[in-house]
């Protein structure tokens, strides 16, 4: 796989280490508005969330949305929006990205049931689209450009 690696970096990719969780989901760490948190990496996530209990910790500005969310057993949860937000996965950034926020206990409490550590939110397909993504399972790293 080093000629992938080679390939992409090459094109302009960078490469972001991913862990996997003992729910065997991948996490990492990405900064948003310069601090950092912990998310998982959700390719079937439309959108970038962060939990309601984390928006002081990125310093988020939340306003009422209308969007209702749904996945991993729950349905129609209430969301609220940040926008204009600064994101950076390991020296990747992206300027005003908008994101979700929603109640991420349902996510939480499975994490720390099967022994993994709370994540702070979700890296979805919106951020996985503007990256260029391409995610090498078997090495275990995301690479964006």
């Amino acid at each position: 796989m080093s000629s992938l690696k080679k390939f992409l970096k090459e094109k302009g990719y960078q490469k972001i280490k991913l862990n996997y969780t003992a729910t065997q989901h991948f996490e990492l760490k990405a900064k948003i508005n310069d601090i950092e948190g912990s998310f998982i990496l959700d390719t079937g996530a439309s959108s970038s969330c962060v939990g309601f209990e984390a928006v002081s910790h990125f310093n988020l500005l939340a306003e009422d949305s209308d969007i209702k969310a749904a996945g991993a057993g729950a349905t129609d949860m209430l969301t609220q929006i940040a926008q204009k937000n600064n994101i950076e996965i390991k020296g990747w950034k992206k300027k005003k990205v908008d994101l979700v926020l929603f109640d991420l206990t349902h996510v939480n409490n499975a994490l720390v049931k099967h022994k993994a550590k709370k994540v702070h939110g979700i890296i979805g397909a919106d951020i996985l689209k503007k990256g260029k993504a391409v995610i090498d399972y078997k090495s275990k790293n995301l690479f964006l450009k």
